[in-house]
């Protein structure tokens, strides 16, 4: 079903209620906070309150590769805030990131604490805090991880808010906007594709937060985890980026990191709050 007759008004008014989909409730064209809400505060230094989306796993496994690495001081709380129920329009997690999109962090090693929203941020925020780690020493090799961090950051818009939205929420088919963003989404690929032919990291033979950007949005949809398109986009083709998707996959770290907060899919694959790293071995030991 489609409209070809639409005209749009002189003036465009939100109607909540048209067009609904699973996503409606937690979009409106305002900002600010719905209710008054405090957010809580673990015993780690940071504070991360967040959804286990692509956009989130990339912080997650950004800490957690700290922690593998060795910084002690990356030790962290992860609170699920539940977009469904509107937490992210809370007064507490509003003044942390105004524009009510997970993830939100907040560092309390500092004095007054840091908050850092955007998850691009958070990633050049924990690389430098804890000594340029995942970045490159070399100034030229540091610009192509910013190129392609900023690449991913540009990017994701088209793969989520476009491809995802009307290939698999939107409430009725259009054929324009479907073969519009497929076309874009599948011209990423290819453009990453490239780019792994030559290297083995997304920047070269250094892994690095560009990959931690990259790997939760473009690494799902190569595996066909993401918006079941796989077979649509003939994701196969693209033996680079499941070549470069498989091997970050079986990191450690970011095992443990597309695990956080985390509450839908294989029980063993969920931890929808994480608050010790002893938090994963009773996952496995709830398993077993």
């Amino acid at each position: 079903m489609t409209d070809q007759t639409y005209t749009p008004p002189k003036v465009w008014t939100w109607n909540q209620d048209k067009n609904a989909n699973r996503f409606s409730n937690i979009n409106r064209p305002i900002a600010g906070p719905t209710h008054e809400k405090e957010l809580p505060v673990g015993k780690h230094p940071f504070q991360l309150y967040s959804l286990a989306t692509p956009n989130g796993v990339k912080v997650t496994v950004m800490l957690e590769e700290l922690l593998e690495a060795g910084h002690k001081g990356a030790e962290y709380d992860a609170w699920l805030i539940n977009i469904s129920e509107g937490h992210q329009f809370g007064s507490g997690f509003v003044a942390v990131n105004p524009n009510s999109k997970i993830p939100a962090l907040m560092d309390h090693s500092t004095n007054p604490p840091t908050r850092i929203f955007e998850s691009g941020a958070m990633l050049l925020y924990l690389s430098e805090k804890f000594g340029g780690a995942f970045m490159p020493k070399d100034l030229t090799k540091r610009a192509e991880v910013y190129s392609w961090l900023m690449w991913q950051m540009g990017s994701a818009p088209y793969l989520g808010g476009g491809f995802g939205h009307f290939y698999a929420y939107a409430p009725f088919k259009i054929e324009y906007a479907i073969d519009r963003f497929a076309m874009e989404i599948k011209r990423q690929l290819d453009v990453l594709d490239r780019r792994l032919a030559e290297s083995r990291y997304i920047a070269g033979d250094e892994y690095t937060v560009a990959d931690m950007a990259i790997w939760p949005w473009y690494g799902a949809l190569a595996k066909g985890l993401l918006y079941e398109a796989a077979e649509f986009l003939s994701v196969h083709e693209y033996k680079n980026v499941i070549r470069w998707t498989d091997e970050i996959a079986e990191r450690p770290a970011v095992k443990r990191g597309r695990m956080v907060n985390r509450a839908w899919g294989e029980p063993s694959s969920q931890l929808p709050e994480r608050h010790d790293a002893s938090d994963f071995e009773k996952v496995a030991k709830a398993e077993s």
